[in-house]
């Protein structure tokens, strides 16, 4: 195999003649696309260190955009002769088209303290032990522990027709605990999850014990918690919710391929009111240190800030090359893929509602009835709809403004569009929460945030009849 840094330099080398036979019969764009990885993954379930795996993936991805149609192959073997065929065969013929050399230069790296490439398995497993013993420390009703810790260091490489070459070096850490305590009647789970795009000195910063301390807290306390009441109540979502409603049910809807087809609440409401004025909704690759950040996407664009919703007002899309194309517009960084075995498609980075002027506990203070989520779980939203669906992993009762007891079994139902239109407080704070973004069988690190916020009608799945 031939070793990264000459598959590099011959990607830059013959770049010019790969992508002029890509073109030879016709085209708007052509691309190569290296990447050479290193993941390492460990859990920790129960004292026993499981699953271990360490490995490296490396390969070069072609893409020729056609009459607006994308064509696309890969290899795992970069010779220059494999390279060339690749192209030829896209092309479905040979000889050559113009490409740009040498237009634009860019290189990007991640900063850290503690490399996660210079550390070892047992430096891993460490942190791992400190978060099981400290969830174990809660008492024999923490009954499961499953802490994970997972580190990538990704380099990639692109080259386009466009004179554009590129480069980025990009090292994330998640990690997360989850712990399931019972009382010998029920089973409740508590979860907490720490990343960014940063090294190992992320756990000086936030200690293991630390993440194990609120995801055991959260399960024992919903041992205590009430079956949630059904019906329709103003809900206070913390800022310690993360962002998982802007994500879902917002997010998803102003991505630009999922407008184009028709796919989304929002398509042809640029302009137009879609919520509350005191909502801006943000998508941000440029924040330091976040899991959803870079210094170019996987098409080689430059990372940028884009405003999407501005005082309750639709004045954006995200878009990667191809969709941009399709209308004349330029991409707004949002090209991402998970692999080079993967063509890039419109991705959200750091997404967030931009924080506001009220305090957050006048808001919570402010309201007479109502339920305040303090972390979301999973969900499921209709982005032709808006219409979601969102449990509550750790949610209480609002009583004469007052957080009372919590309660359990709850989950959020509603409409994007119509929870934005009726938010009518917007606090001064801001939570982020990291994840993984699922979209057409691809993954890739994401960000979400909000700040408090309160939604004045939202329907409360819960029990009909609640002791």
């Amino acid at each position: 195999m031939v070793k990264m840094e000459e598959v590099k330099e011959l990607i830059k080398d013959k770049a010019g003649f790969i992508l002029s036979n890509l073109l030879s019969q016709g085209g708007e764009y052509g691309e190569i696309f290296y990447e050479k990885s290193r993941t390492t993954r460990l859990e920790l379930e129960d004292r026993k260190l499981g699953r271990v795996s360490h490995g490296y993936d490396e390969g070069v991805g072609i893409r020729l955009i056609k009459n607006g149609r994308t064509f696309y192959g890969y290899t795992t073997e970069p010779t220059y002769e494999n390279l060339l065929e690749l192209a030829k065969t896209l092309a479905r013929g040979e000889g050559y088209g113009p490409v740009a050399v040498g237009l634009r230069y860019l290189e990007g790296w991640t900063p850290v303290i503690i490399d996660p490439d210079s550390e070892d398995i047992n430096f891993r497993a460490d942190i791992l032990r400190r978060a099981e013993e400290k969830a174990r420390s809660y008492g024999d009703r923490i009954k499961q522990v499953l802490s994970v810790l997972m580190d990538k260091t990704r380099e990639v490489l692109i080259v386009n027709s466009l004179g554009e070459t590129t480069e980025d070096v990009q090292k994330r850490v998640v990690f997360f605990v989850e712990v399931v305590a019972s009382d010998g009647e029920v089973l409740q789970r508590g979860y907490e999850s720490l990343g960014g795009r940063k090294g190992f000195e992320i756990f000086e910063e936030t200690p293991p014990e630390a993440v194990a301390s609120r995801a055991a807290e959260r399960a024992l306390l919903m041992l205590t918690a009430k079956p949630a009441p059904a019906g329709q109540f103003t809900v206070v979502l913390s800022s310690q919710a993360g962002g998982t409603m802007i994500h879902e049910a917002v997010g998803h809807g102003l991505e630009a391929d999922l407008v184009q087809k028709g796919l989304s609440v929002y398509a042809g409401k640029l302009g137009e009111k879609v919520a509350s004025e005191l909502v801006t909704v943000i998508d941000d690759a440029t924040l330091p240190n976040h899991n959803g950040s870079f210094t170019v996407d996987d098409e080689g664009v430059p990372a940028q800030r884009k405003v999407l919703i501005k005082e309750g007002y639709l004045v954006g899309y995200m878009y990667d090359r191809l969709r941009a194309m399709k209308e004349g517009r330029e991409s707004t960084g949002n090209g991402r893929r998970q692999s080079y075995a993967h063509i890039p498609i419109v991705r959200m980075t750091n997404t967030y509602i931009d924080k506001g002027k009220d305090d957050p506990e006048d808001i919570v203070r402010d309201t007479k009835k109502g339920v305040y989520v303090v972390k979301m779980g999973g969900g499921e939203v209709n982005t032709v709809t808006g219409d979601f669906v969102f449990e509550v992993m750790e949610g209480y009762m609002i009583e004469n403004g007052e957080i009372t007891y919590p309660i359990r079994g709850a989950t959020l139902i509603g409409n994007g569009p119509k929870a934005l239109q009726d938010i009518d407080a917007v606090g001064r704070d801001l939570g982020w929460a990291i994840g993984t973004c699922g979209k057409d069988g691809q993954g890739v690190p994401v960000t979400d945030a909000q700040p408090t916020v309160r939604i004045r009608k939202l329907t409360l799945g819960g029990c009909q009849v609640c002791e």
